[in-house]
């Protein structure tokens, strides 16, 4: 990749920007000229909105955009993770149909994967699928679902032959939630927060050309989602946008947007125990003096920087195709859940029970507090610590693998009812 088409790409951009942004269209207006344009994901085929760009060249567009204040397509929530899905293993009909509506903003998504009754063990769900008069007919219920709320559409993973392992009888779907079958519930979360729901599925329908691949090959795309999700470091994120002209009818429905999306994720620096807070409130309160939270404090900070280190090797292997196997996601997964531990330990340290108070008059205006009650969601949420280590143990450390009994068709293994 030579700098001079680097350059070439950067002036491209800016030149039609200067000629097509108008902060005063709406945002699905704008949307539909960046999508039409070709720079709503340059990094995607020609054939669906891209220009074939390698990231390279992709994150020079996206760095014109944010330093122009120009808005970008819709990809907060888990709209993100369905595009990319059905880009990589939908048909071209499904494509067509759903790719554009998710990049302008149109129809929201929903992930629809855990079950209450199979907890981390995806391929053990048992929401059933059935093929009738040319639909398929679902029957059962999801847990943990973010944004199921207010999406319009779900990517759903279901039962579709109970004869077969586990594995090999799950199907990929995409669902309308707004349908009569489909009854939402949002969960209340003992931080306050409702950030996750349940969703019922009665007799809902899915559109026979919704499957995506074929029936039975669900595991496979669902990895091929749950890839993505790793890979962007979770769902409700998107490309920022300076601060640099502000004004105008599509700054105001993206800021709009981009609240109701993220509106869920508000508390996760609390999970991941608000390490920032540490020094300043013991250099406040003087627990600084302590001996022994200093120590504490000194481990947390060797533990932050070391997930750090390890984080920058394992993606500088990334980049470098390197065949050596690092699984980082888990390891960093491990290495989130005994911080955020350790910093709720420090907290804890620092203000004895006033951790315990919420209300604008205790620690931190509540915030200490709200940590404590959210830091074991870090060692549950996408992956418990417990699978985490068995992936590490099986994959790194070359350790035998645990005992199955849940092999043969699926309709024969016990499972919680």
């Amino acid at each position: 990749m030579s700098d001079l088409k680097l350059v070439e790409i950067e002036q491209a951009v800016h030149a039609w920007v200067d000629e097509h942004w108008d902060p005063e269209l709406s945002l699905i207006e704008w949307r539909n000229i960046l999508v039409d344009g070709g720079w709503a994901m340059p990094h995607w085929p020609v054939d669906y909105y891209g220009r074939g760009f390698t990231q390279e060249e992709s994150a020079v567009v996206f760095g014109v955009f944010n330093h122009r204040g120009v808005v970008p397509v819709a990809q907060t929530g888990p709209r993100r993770l369905a595009a990319e899905t059905i880009l990589a293993m939908g048909d071209g009909l499904q494509k067509r149909r759903f790719l554009r509506p998710i990049l302008t903003g149109e129809e929201s998504w929903c992930q629809l994967f855990s079950e209450p009754g199979s907890g981390s063990d995806l391929a053990g769900l048992s929401t059933r699928a059935e093929f009738i008069d040319g639909r398929w007919i679902i029957n059962g219920q999801k847990v943990w679902n973010t944004s199921a709320h207010h999406a319009d559409w779900g990517i759903l993973v279901a039962r579709s032959n109970w004869d077969v392992p586990k594995h090999q009888g799950i199907s990929f779907f995409l669902i309308d939630m707004r349908q009569p079958g489909v009854e939402v519930r949002q969960l209340k979360q003992m931080n306050g927060h409702a950030s996750f729901n349940e969703v019922f599925m009665t007799d809902a329908v899915v559109d026979g050309d919704h499957l995506v691949g074929a029936e039975g090959d669900g595991w496979a795309v669902a990895k091929t989602t749950l890839s993505y999700e790793r890979r962007l470091g979770g769902v409700g994120r998107a490309f920022g946008v300076s601060k640099v002209e502000l004004e105008g009818r599509v700054h105001e429905e993206y800021e709009r947007e981009v609240a109701i999306a993220n509106e869920p994720y508000t508390w996760y620096p609390q999970r991941q125990g608000r390490v920032d807070l540490i020094l300043p409130r013991a250099k406040a309160t003087g627990a600084i003096k302590d001996p022994v939270v200093r120590q504490e404090i000194a481990r947390l900070i060797s533990m932050q920087q070391g997930a750090t280190l390890a984080a920058r090797v394992a993606e500088a292997k990334r980049k470098s195709g390197s065949n050596e196997l690092v699984p980082a996601g888990s390891i960093g997964k491990l290495a989130a859940s005994v911080i955020a531990r350790q910093a709720s330990h420090v907290h804890t340290l620092i203000s004895g029970a006033d951790a315990m108070r919420s209300g604008a008059d205790s620690a931190e205006a509540g915030m200490v507090a709200e940590v404590l009650v959210s830091v074991p969601a870090i060692s549950i949420a996408g992956g418990t610590d417990e699978i985490q280590r068995n992936i590490v143990s099986e994959r790194v450390l070359d350790m035998p693998k645990e005992i199955r009994s849940d092999t043969g068709p699926f309709r024969d293994i016990k499972r919680n009812a």
